[in-house]
């Protein structure tokens, strides 16, 4: 799964599942474009460790929930690397309360980031990616897009529709050479799931037939997979990484 020095854009990659990924992809080859909106600095030590390893990465930073920013962003990465060969829509935020206190703004602000910006991010790299030998996006959903939760209802929806625009784009595009899909983490460990209460994270455990939390590499990995060239046969499809909490 070498990159070979394909262009690659993570979307939110200054932490967590996106850090992980763009580390990931750094390490295979690809020369990846960082993506921050307010945390310059982790963005630049990732770019710094990834040039230490020998690799080329550039961080840039946009806010994706504005259409303008959003083609401004693909433009500035493919004039810097000379292209742009893959698309990782993985920028996201939270907003979470129940459905009849939930505010315009909070509901508004979870779609306009989470998938509003995918659709304006993945047509302004449309255009770039039909140029490519092998085009790619993946847009990162999430378990509750198939199962639902409560007290995140924008949010569900936000990573339901993501679902629905992969398979657009897919039949869309698939024919040309740009394969789209997407990865729906679980439970993945990180600082706020560290510091649940052991009751509550024993119950969530319990769901997941694995036996532990995911870890924002075990998505990477997966994300990896689908960006590859290996992957050029996979297309529409929304990959459960979850330990195999949701099965259909």
């Amino acid at each position: 799964m070498q990159g070979d020095g394909r262009v690659v854009l993570v979307t939110g990659s200054s932490r967590g599942i996106g850090r992980e990924t763009a580390a990931r992809l750094g390490d295979l080859g690809y020369r990846v474009a960082v993506h921050y909106v307010t945390s310059a600095g982790p963005a630049e030590e990732l770019v710094a460790a990834l040039r230490e390893g020998g690799g080329e990465a550039e961080a840039f930073r946009a806010d994706v929930s504005d259409p303008d920013a959003c083609q401004a962003l693909v433009k500035a990465v493919a004039e810097r690397f000379g292209g742009l060969d893959a698309l990782v829509n993985n920028a996201g935020i939270t907003r979470d309360g129940l459905a009849l206190r939930m505010k315009d703004a909070d509901w508004r602000d979870v779609l306009d980031t989470n998938l509003s910006a995918a659709f304006y991010l993945s047509r302004a790299a449309l255009r770039h990616l039909l140029r490519s030998e092998a085009g790619r996006i993946v847009n990162v959903s999430s378990v509750v897009a198939l199962r639902g939760n409560a007290g995140q209802a924008n949010y569900v929806a936000a990573k339901a529709g993501l679902v629905g625009l992969t398979k657009a784009l897919a039949r869309e595009y698939g024919g040309r050479g740009v394969t789209v899909n997407a990865v729906a983490p679980g439970f993945i460990a990180s600082d706020m799931t560290d510091a649940l209460p052991e009751d509550v994270r024993q119950r969530y455990l319990q769901e997941i037939p694995a036996g532990r939390f995911g870890t924002p590499g075990d998505v990477a990995h997966a994300v990896a997979f689908l960006v590859s060239r290996e992957a050029g046969y996979v297309n529409g499809q929304t990959l459960a990484v979850d330990g195999g909490m949701v099965m259909p």
